[in-house]
This record gives C-alpha cells, structure tokens and sequence, in this order.
C-alpha cells in the first residue's frame, strides 16, 4: 500500500512539474517575442523619422545646389548621383554592414 501511495504521489508531482515546466516555455516564449516586437516598432519608427528628414534635406540640398548652378533639376540629378553611388557602395558590402549585424541581433534577442 505504501508503495501505490508513494507511487501515486511521485506521478502527481511529476505531472505538476511537467505542466509548470510548459507554462515556464510558453512564458519565456511570449517574453521574447515581446521583446522582438517591441524593439522592431522602436527601430521602425525611428527609421521612418529619420527617412522624412533625409527625404526633406535632400529636397533642399537638390534645391540650393540647383540656385548656385543655375538649373534647378541639376541639383537634383546631383544629389541622385549621390546616392546611387552610395547605394552601389552599400550593396557592395551588404553582407558585412547589413545582413550579418541585423542577423546577430535577432539571435541574440530571441536565445535571451
């Protein structure tokens, strides 16, 4: 009789442990995606304002670059040079400055 009690008991604590174990994972599990999303809205929103200022600045830069030439769609064609020579560079070495901080970040955010 001991035995069937003892027994009984180790499987009840067993099964307690098991279901808390679960609820620990699926709060962990729902701690990390909080912090995955919730860095990802941080850093999109802090892209999108510094997109609007780039966006007006190089509207003003085209702009006075375009007075002192002459012809105001030269400022333009300047500043589009610009920065097709900046994309060819960023592409370039897209490996190295983007995909692989961006992936070690997301790692390392979902394994803590």
């Amino acid at each position: 009789m001991e035995n069937n009690t003892s027994m009984g008991s180790l499987l009840s604590d067993a099964e307690a442990y098991l279901e808390t174990k679960a609820d620990l994972w699926k709060l962990k599990g729902v701690d990390t995606l909080s912090e995955v999303v919730s860095s990802s809205v941080v850093s999109l929103s802090m892209i999108g304002l510094v997109l609007l200022f780039v966006f007006t600045f190089n509207i003003g830069l085209a702009l006075l670059i375009g007075s002192w030439i002459g012809k105001y769609y030269y400022g333009f064609f300047i500043v589009a040079g610009i920065y097709g020579i900046a994309g060819l560079v960023l592409y370039a070495f897209r490996n190295r400055w983007l995909k692989t901080p961006i992936s070690n970040s997301l790692i390392n955010k979902l394994l803590n």
